[in-house]
């Protein structure tokens, strides 16, 4: 479901350079989901985390899996097959905007085949609409892990990245989005969302003349997907060299 997930982070684009006010989830209560907890979390709050937590399953999770893996059998061709249909389910139920029943079914989708890409894909999307930062990009790293050619879910964590350098300066966050970008545009270099990070990446790093270079290369090849936000930020450091934006 990668429309899915380009839709969705679409919706982030825009903002994610500019807004300075949020926080990193890590640096907000109850948001950590590696820390030690204060009480074990009951299994309806796991079901509602990345990977339900990625803490030791209790037993009656182990039971659930169980009944959930053996109805599965009966009812699909594959584990692969039931892995899909719940990711698929997932996908719609994110775009409803019902996040803890989008990230419980991409949890299903990862426990019948941990190698779906949807799942960790699906849980970055998650995280990064809850801005848990952290989260995202350690679950879409992980769907590259798997599947480094794809370029939608490429770019779709060096938006993650440039969110965190929004957030903490910190180079190495510019450095690893300027890495996914040039890898991702190498691949396919008439994905517009890429030649849009590539203009805030090169604006960050207050390189204007190239910024404006792939900003027009976004423009032209797919006009909706740019922020007029950032066009204003640019111009008032430079000017259009072509002219276009007066």
């Amino acid at each position: 479901m990668k429309e899915s997930v380009v839709i969705w982070l679409a919706f982030l684009v825009p903002v994610f350079g500019y807004a300075q006010n949020t926080h990193l989830a890590s640096a907000g209560p109850n948001t950590d989901t590696n820390v030690a907890q204060k009480r074990p979390l009951e299994l309806k709050e796991r079901r509602v985390l990345p990977l339900f937590g990625e803490i030791s399953k209790t037993s009656e999770q182990i039971d659930e899996e169980i009944r959930f893996l053996s109805e599965c059998d009966k009812s699909f061709t594959s584990r692969t097959e039931a892995s899909s249909f719940f990711a698929t389910r997932a996908w719609e139920y994110l775009q409803e905007g019902s996040l803890d029943t989008a990230c419980y079914r991409f949890n299903l989708a990862h426990l019948l085949n941990d190698k779906n890409v949807e799942a960790y894909w699906g849980l970055g999307v998650v995280s990064y609409q809850r801005e848990n930062w952290v989260d995202a990009k350690r679950m879409l790293s992980r769907g590259i892990g798997l599947q480094g050619t794809n370029v939608p879910l490429l770019v779709d964590l060096s938006t993650v990245d440039l969110k965190l350098y929004a957030i903490t300066s910190r180079k190495e966050e510019l450095d690893e989005a300027g890495e996914l970008l040039k890898h991702a545009v190498a691949l396919d270099s008439t994905y517009a969302l890429g030649q849009y990070n590539l203009a805030l990446l090169h604006y960050n790093l207050n390189e204007l003349d190239k910024s404006w270079e792939h900003l027009h290369k976004g423009r032209t090849l797919d006009l909706s997907q740019m922020n007029l936000d950032f066009v204003e930020l640019l111009k008032a450091k430079m000017p259009d060299p072509q002219g276009f934006f007066k």
